[in-house]
């Protein structure tokens, strides 16, 4: 049995929540499995009908006043779980992933190398 190339550069957070996501098709609730700086890996209903390459919007909820949305493409889709890439992120949701990623990672020269990656179009 051949083992799947790593090929992710950014570090990823476990962190299991629910997430609203809104695609063309309409709105619903998803599970959260990971979340990194360039994307994340949820775990849909099997009646959820995505194709890589379509657009959505991420929400995830993190406290009353804190909440990170991101603007995603689908890079893949096995079974009911799918990979996203991050397209395009506001200030305030940054603030709060990096602060998700930092806690999670407790390594912070790891924190600065990603996003000097993710400044750089990594």
């Amino acid at each position: 049995m051949t083992q799947a190339i790593e090929r992710r550069s950014f570090w990823r957070a476990a962190f299991h929540s629910p997430v609203h996501l809104v695609t063309h098709q309409g709105e619903m609730t998803a599970r959260l499995l990971d979340i990194s700086l360039k994307g994340a890996l949820l775990e849909t209903s099997e009646r959820w009908g995505g194709k890589p390459g379509e657009e959505c919007q991420v929400r995830l909820k993190l406290a009353p006043d804190a909440m990170i949305s991101m603007s995603a493409e689908v890079m893949h889709v096995d079974g009911a779980h799918v990979g996203l890439r991050c397209k395009s992120i506001d200030i305030d949701s940054i603030a709060h992933l990096r602060r998700l990623v930092e806690l999670n990672s407790g390594d912070p020269s790891l924190l600065d190398r990603e996003f000097g990656s993710l400044v750089r179009g990594g």
